[in-house]
């Protein structure tokens, strides 16, 4: 299940099947890289098998990728490669819905804006990211008071 819930809060994650769908490819890349009968080919199928082994690494790095924690000191804790970052409320600047045009849809996108060590980032999260609908996740944010209906 992408969604969990404890005492410690509500997480979004990258669903564990998707990541191990993704490891499962790199594997057969690997096993291509073996079996490639010509020095350019097996560099260009092993660097594709090194670029989705590190996909998987960096999605089960980042896990979960997206935690709400309410209650007298509300924070959001956002999973990054570095480990995971904590974003008190004063830290989040806007919470909002956007929709983005990719292979030819529109593809709904969470954007959390924080301010960061003096610095300002924008954070985007989509369903891969979350494992869910990103509206759903903005929607549980605004009832629990980390965003508003029109951030």
């Amino acid at each position: 299940m992408s969604t969990g819930q404890s005492a410690a809060g509500t997480s979004w994650t990258t669903p564990l099947a998707g990541l191990l769908a993704v490891a499962g490819g790199g594997i057969l890349l690997v096993v291509a890289t073996i079996l490639a009968s010509d020095g350019p080919s097996r560099l260009l199928v092993g660097l594709a098998a090194f670029a989705v082994l590190a996909m998987t690494v960096l999605g089960i790095r980042q896990r979960p990728r997206l935690t709400m924690i309410p209650g007298p000191a509300p924070r959001l804790v956002v999973g990054t490669l570095t480990g995971p970052q904590e974003y008190p409320l004063d830290r989040i600047d806007r919470i909002r819905m956007v929709s983005y045009r990719r292979l030819g849809r529109k593809s709904a996108m969470l954007e959390v804006d924080v301010r960061h060590n003096d610095t300002e980032r924008l954070l985007i999260f989509g369903r891969w990211d979350l494992g869910t609908n990103p509206h759903d996740v903005y929607d549980a944010l605004v009832v629990n008071g980390f965003a508003s209906v029109t951030d």
